[in-house]
């Protein structure tokens, strides 16, 4: 039952990453904190899943010629930079630290979007 629940869930964040661009960790990380996993755990697994949707939702959208590859790769090359300090970071906080943390990271982006539209 977990599989088909798992199936589902990424489904619908991959619906959600290919359509917002928001890559679906803000949904996914936050149902894989619900069912139980440390924070770790779920960035981790999350990250593992976005990979896959990610791959998947740049041939729909290279397809589509809705890409700019150079900002593109410029953007992924800082990315992966920043994506190795920010799991160092991760690992000195605490699970109920993190939930605090993103949910306030969640709030201003709505905030933010919420006004500027």
């Amino acid at each position: 039952m977990q599989a088909v629940f798992c199936l589902l869930i990424g489904m619908g964040v991959g619906i959600g990453a290919a359509f917002s661009g928001l890559g679906g960790g803000f949904l996914m990380v936050p149902l894989l904190l619900f069912l139980g996993y440390s924070a770790q755990k779920a960035v981790g697994t999350s990250f593992m899943a976005i990979l896959i949707i990610s791959i998947s939702a740049l041939f729909a959208h290279g397809r589509l010629d809705n890409i700019d590859y150079r900002t593109g790769m410029l953007l992924g090359l800082g990315g992966m930079a920043g994506a190795q300090i920010g799991a160092r970071l991760l690992e000195n906080v605490s699970t109920g630290q993190f939930r605090k943390i993103f949910a306030l990271v969640l709030v201003g982006l709505a905030v933010y979007l919420f006004f500027k539209g």
